[in-house]
């Protein structure tokens, strides 16, 4: 799947990562924190979560509730979730977090290519190929990292499709993208071989 960089996107001036993750083989306490960190499926710790755990005390503090909003006791549905930090990681230019949900989740979540390309593109794109709940998010997510805030019209529309829980999970959902996408960003975490690109 290959979408166009979004119009947030800054370009790779220099790959190279400014903090490298850590690489095999890990003392005893960074094993045991990545093996936390890292999905059942998954070949082999994530970069981001080797980055991560140059500081373990961080790590391990942010691991429930990035859990929580992957989890199952998170209320939002899948399509919902992946919407918002496609979206958020999208908007922050952090193609490695937004190529890692794109793969892992895209298709469990009902997405085609151009719908992963609308999620991804310009703000002032077109999202036709988007569902209208899909678009109110886009619009959620897009006016939350513009301005830092949603305007009454838009969050009544938001009232309408989701509940007061919801609202909360989309709100701190979107913001904790952002925190993860800086950290993609400003670290320069090297992209996965198996991710999506744009």
């Amino acid at each position: 799947m290959n979408a166009e960089p979004p119009i947030d996107a800054a370009p790779r001036i220099n790959a190279a990562p400014r903090i490298p993750p850590l690489s095999p083989p890990y003392p005893p306490a960074t094993l045991e924190l990545l093996t936390k960190m890292t999905p059942p499926a998954a070949p082999e710790p994530l970069a981001l979560f080797r980055v991560l755990a140059h500081h373990p005390a961080l790590a391990e503090a942010m691991r429930p509730l990035g859990g929580f909003l992957l989890g199952r006791r998170a209320s939002l549905p899948l399509r919902d979730r992946e919407v918002v930090i496609n979206r958020a990681c999208a908007r922050c230019g952090a193609e490695y977090e937004w190529g890692v949900h794109v793969a892992a989740f895209g298709a469990a979540a009902g997405f085609d290519a151009a719908q992963h390309a609308a999620i991804a593109g310009d703000p002032a794109g077109d999202l036709g190929a988007l569902t209208v709940r899909d678009r109110l998010l886009v619009r959620l997510v897009d006016a939350l990292h513009d301005t830092g805030r949603a305007d009454d019209e838009l969050w009544l529309q938001i009232e309408s499709g989701w509940d007061v829980p919801q609202r909360i999970e989309l709100l701190v959902l979107a913001g904790w993208y952002h925190a993860i996408a800086y950290v993609c960003t400003g670290a320069r975490v090297p992209l996965e071989p198996w991710a999506a690109r744009w």
